[in-house]
């Protein structure tokens, strides 16, 4: 019987800040098979490109060869989901070299935030993998939009305690179910923490969940009781602040992130919101410069670090 030639097999990660976990799922699908697989060169010959997009308000690639076949979010029309075969394959961390592992316990959410895409692209919550099908580390980061809203989340989770493995939920944990279940916030004292807890308070109306959230966790013995923030900002600086003022007042480190509208082609950022993200995510500013005040990024940090 003839053997199945062996291809090569060109991947490109187009805007991916961290591992890119689809491309990585289809290098060890065909490493598998025996082929041959590269990040993607200009200058090398190729029988199958896959191209990977996050982001649909970054450029594309330069060099994208005939026939590439293009997935993610970043492509906007673009449906393609990995086939069942590729999405349940352990990914190939020595593509990246990375020392943890990374994974979808679950897959979609119970929130329908406007200006979110899970909602449409993943639908309701629901189960995706097991930790055995991915997990090959001590280190492990989970990609899951909202894996505490799913019973079978939180199983995994105590199956996460029970191996005593370290984990960071990369996407954040939902502070409106931390906050309505104090034995939530229990399990989540037992976890081993790769990376302070992540939250979100994406608006004002989610503020006295994170306020509660933050009050039932530190009556546990977590650890890093100083916990990480996402923040949302949209046009409305005044709200924004708001909310980075019960961060700080929280002790708490927030990131601020400005809201990008497809339906303006992501150009609806204003100098205020540019601004206003600086001044939060530059950590010295934020803690002894208040927002109204911070006029100029030159500021000697030695003078600040001073006061």
């Amino acid at each position: 019987m003839r053997k199945n030639k062996k291809k090569r097999v060109g991947l490109i990660s187009v805007d991916s800040k961290i591992p890119n976990l689809a491309l990585m799922k289809i290098s060890a699908y065909y490493k598998a098979k025996g082929h041959d697989v590269h990040f993607h060169s200009e200058y090398a010959q190729y029988d199958l490109t896959y191209a990977s997009k996050i982001f649909s308000y970054t450029r594309g690639y330069d060099y994208y060869p005939d026939g590439t076949i293009k997935g993610g979010t970043g492509y906007i029309g673009n449906d393609a989901v990995l086939p069942d075969e590729i999405e349940h394959t352990c990914p190939d961390y020595s593509l990246y070299g990375i020392d943890y592992s990374m994974g979808f316990i679950t897959r979609g959410c119970i929130r329908t935030c406007n200006f979110c895409i899970v909602p449409k692209k993943e639908g309701f919550i629901r189960p995706n993998a097991d930790i055995d099908e991915f997990l090959r580390h001590k280190n492990l980061v989970c990609l899951d939009n909202n894996i505490l809203a799913s019973d079978f989340g939180l199983k995994q989770i105590e199956k996460i305690i029970s191996r005593k493995v370290k984990v960071d939920f990369n996407q954040g944990l939902d502070a409106r179910i931390i906050a309505e279940n104090p034995e939530i916030a229990k399990l989540l004292s037992k976890v081993k923490w790769l990376k302070p807890l992540r939250m979100a308070m994406d608006n004002m109306g989610e503020a006295e969940s994170v306020i509660k959230a933050v009050e039932l966790l530190r009556k546990t013995d977590i650890k890093y009781k100083r916990f990480f923030v996402y923040l949302l900002v949209k046009s409305d600086i005044k709200d924004a602040y708001e909310r980075a003022v019960i961060c700080k007042e929280l002790k708490l480190n927030p990131f601020a992130q400005p809201y990008l509208d497809p339906k303006l082609n992501y150009k609806n950022i204003s100098a205020e919101q540019i601004k206003f993200c600086k001044w939060v995510n530059m950590r010295i500013f934020f803690r002894y410069v208040d927002f109204y005040d911070f006029k100029d990024t030159r500021i000697r940090l030695r003078k600040l670090r001073n006061l």
